[in-house]
């Protein structure tokens, strides 16, 4: 409804403003009100349709965070399952036992072995395998493809298991194989020397697919007129890969560097399954050590300290990642 004015012949001779119909005016126009009421019945449905995914997403995720991390400055343990009103407040007192705790430290260092080792292997292997099949490999391109990428997508469970076999010293594949040669094999999943590189091994062999992929996508995405024009300049194939393929590919490793380390940091499938962290704890990793503290011997304050601890350095590596490598992308 439009406004309207009353002009009285006395208003007019006295030069007082006209008076405005308010009545008229409170409600707005119609076209206003109807847009206002078909946006409030759109965020209505929104947030019913979301209303499942925030209740799961509260009650499995949001409380279990700030459960644990309150937590952590407690001295929740066994004992205060059945009375947790005795739970008792220890402030920093789990995180100053945490970093004078040789085993803790032992942990971590086993961690950073794997991630050291691991990331690098991983993302190179993933990339020559994506070179090589970008470049010489055209027709059976799809079934290395699939093949190389199978394993990412397998239960780690499963591997793990196969993996076990495999390195088996009795009836292992490998020591089988040797045996037909004459030659003794030794028990990998015993030696504390030998225990980690073969989880690292595993790993890298299980998870190279997923940077392959990435790469190759990456490489199919490089206008071939660039690198003609680097052939018509007289690069060769290695000033290639260096001058051309490796700065265009820097976001997507940015990317495979990131996701990688934080899924190694967080390794605990593979000793667990294959060494349970021995032998003398060479593979106990600090998500398995996590894991002993908070389900073994119930001491789930001072797990969750060490939970928030690791999510701390995963947090302080991937902000210096994106720092370093970010900045050479643009």
């Amino acid at each position: 409804m439009a406004r309207t004015t009353s002009v009285s012949p006395d208003d007019a001779s006295s030069g007082q403003p006209p008076e405005i119909d308010d009545a008229a005016t409170a409600t707005g126009p119609p076209r206003r009100r109807g847009r206002r009421a078909r946006l409030g019945t759109q965020h209505l449905a929104g947030w019913l349709f979301s209303t499942p995914f925030l209740a799961l997403f509260g009650t499995f995720m949001a409380f279990p965070i700030v459960a644990s991390l309150v937590m952590s400055f407690t001295d929740f343990g066994l004992r205060n399952v059945t009375d947790p009103l005795s739970t008792e407040f220890v402030g920093l007192e789990n995180y100053t036992e945490l970093f004078g705790d040789e085993t803790f430290r032992r942990a971590l260092f086993n961690t950073a072995y794997f991630v050291v080792v691991g990331v690098p292997l991983t993302i190179g292997l993933g990339l020559v395998a994506a070179v090589l099949l970008n470049s010489s490999i055209d027709r059976f391109r799809t079934f290395f493809r699939v093949g190389f990428y199978t394993p990412v997508v397998t239960s780690i469970v499963a591997v793990a298991v196969v993996w076990r076999f495999v390195l088996d010293p009795g009836d292992g594949l490998i020591s089988g194989v040797a045996a037909e040669f004459g030659w003794t094999t030794p028990d990998f999943l015993s030696s504390s020397t030998l225990a980690m590189p073969s989880l690292i091994a595993m790993a890298v062999w299980r998870n190279l697919g997923f940077p392959m992929v990435l790469f190759l996508a990456g490489l199919q995405s490089i206008p071939s007129e660039v690198r003609e024009a680097s052939r018509i300049d007289g690069a060769g194939a290695v000033q290639e890969f260096r001058k051309i393929t490796v700065p265009l590919l820097r976001p997507t490793m940015l990317y495979v560097a990131v996701i990688t380390t934080i899924g190694y940091l967080n390794v605990f499938e593979e000793p667990f399954v294959m060494t349970g962290g021995g032998p003398a704890d060479s593979t106990l990793t600090t998500s398995l050590y996590m894991y002993r503290e908070g389900f073994d011997f119930f001491h789930m304050g001072y797990a969750s300290a060490m939970a928030y601890t690791l999510f701390v350095i995963v947090l302080a590596i991937t902000l210096l990642q994106l720092r370093f490598l970010r900045d050479k992308t643009t």
